[in-house]
């Protein structure tokens, strides 16, 4: 019965993300505000950044939020935040009134909701299975653009931008609440079944790093700097993906690559955290920087459906990869016992990403008329990751406080 309470929570837990993460099919909603509205390609990407900022910052609240009140209570209030930010971004004209309605309470909503499915599903599993669980529950955030970019372009095409943002908020912040529901987390002193008996490990607890403790070490800021650098050239794509393909294929259904995007972004959250057991975290880092640099450098040649499609699937595979590594490297670097403190921090160079690459990107697509020199920019800040990765090391225990 309780084996079937895990898996029940886990997968309300996948298509609650499912749900909330629709705010990654952006790219259809910026060229529909593009046309509709006139708004150029930076203001368009406004909304989308604070979005994105939203969500990585909500994390850490969310998660206090959840260890006091329980997922059930923090989710629904997400849910509601989605349903009301969507409403009320319907009925906006101007820029800061969709940075403010989309940007700040449909990004809060998302986080909120989001931050609370990770914990709720594994604590219900014993270690040897919590990878997995983990894995599954954040790939359903990847894979909403899947869904969600087609079904808000039809939507447009029927009733339009504005009417859309309405339809979506009622129908997938709704779907939210309730699956906000089946969230629960096990009584105290519950011991998933297949759990090894625990063992006094000094060498173990040594590792165990306070969130001030950690970012004290230059590990850490090596550790954001290359999650930032290497999420920026994903975010970019992610956020500018169908006006990428109507400038340089001419391409009117470029809401297909996004589906295409976020299908090859949840597959290599598997491949990158599989690659890591077996190679190493720094090796698989290193390989995906590299391999996200060389597509970047390539991208501006990328004028058909195929050309454009394969330069998807390789920005997927090697952006998702890092959502699959950086947890377990910064377990592995700062211990477990502060790790949802720890990791949560980790997570801002997220944010950050999303704020720097859209808004990068379309700004020079302002000035240049072209992607070119975008590319580029995320190219080299690519290969400087690899070279942080190259030599990081593990933090001296005598830098722990």
């Amino acid at each position: 019965m309780v084996k079937n309470i895990g898996w029940r929570v886990t997968i309300a837990a996948v298509l609650l993300n499912l749900a909330s993460g629709f705010i990654y099919a952006w790219s259809v909603y910026a060229a529909a505000l593009i046309q509709e509205l006139g708004f150029t390609k930076t203001q368009a990407m406004l909304p989308y950044t604070v979005a994105l900022a939203m969500l990585a910052v909500m994390m850490v609240p969310g998660g206090k939020l959840f260890d006091k009140y329980g997922p059930r209570v923090v989710a629904t209030a997400g849910g509601i935040l989605l349903i009301a930010g969507m409403a009320l971004t319907s009925i906006q004209t101007t820029i800061p009134g969709f940075v403010f309605f989309f940007g700040v309470m449909v990004g809060a909503g998302s986080g909120i909701a989001y931050g609370v499915t990770i914990p709720s599903a594994v604590k219900w599993f014993p270690p040897a299975k919590r990878g997995l669980v983990s894995g599954l529950v954040v790939a359903g955030l990847g894979l909403a653009a899947a869904y969600a970019a087609p079904l808000a372009q039809a939507i447009i095409n029927a009733v339009g931008v504005k009417q859309t943002f309405l339809i979506v908020g009622i129908v997938f912040g709704g779907l939210v609440v309730l699956l906000a529901q089946f969230l629960t987390v096990p009584p105290a002193g519950y011991v998933p079944p297949g759990t090894p008996e625990p063992a006094v490990s000094t060498e173990a607890a040594a590792n165990d790093f306070s969130p001030g403790a950690m970012m004290g070490t230059i590990q850490f800021w090596l550790i954001w700097s290359m999650y930032c650098f290497g999420a920026i050239a994903g975010l970019m794509v992610i956020g500018h993906i169908a006006i990428i393909a109507s400038i340089q294929a001419k391409l009117t259904w470029g809401f297909a690559l996004v589906a295409i995007l976020a299908v090859f972004n949840s597959a290599g959250r598997v491949v990158g955290g599989f690659l890591s057991d077996r190679i190493g975290r720094n090796r698989t880092l290193i390989l995906m920087f590299l391999l996200q640099a060389a597509n970047m450098l390539l991208f501006k040649n990328y004028a058909d459906m195929t050309s454009l499609t394969i330069g998807v699937c390789i920005t997927g595979i090697a952006y998702g990869a890092l959502l699959g590594i950086f947890p377990a490297l910064t377990y592995d670097y700062f211990g477990l016992k502060n790790s949802g403190t720890n990791y949560g921090l980790v997570f801002t160079a997220f944010g950050a990403a999303g704020v720097i690459g859209p808004l990068m990107a379309g700004k020079i697509v302002d000035i240049t008329g072209s992607y070119s020199y975008a590319y580029l920019a995320a190219a080299i800040i690519l290969a400087a990751a690899a070279v942080m990765a190259k030599f990081l090391n593990k933090p001296a225990r005598e830098a722990m406080a």
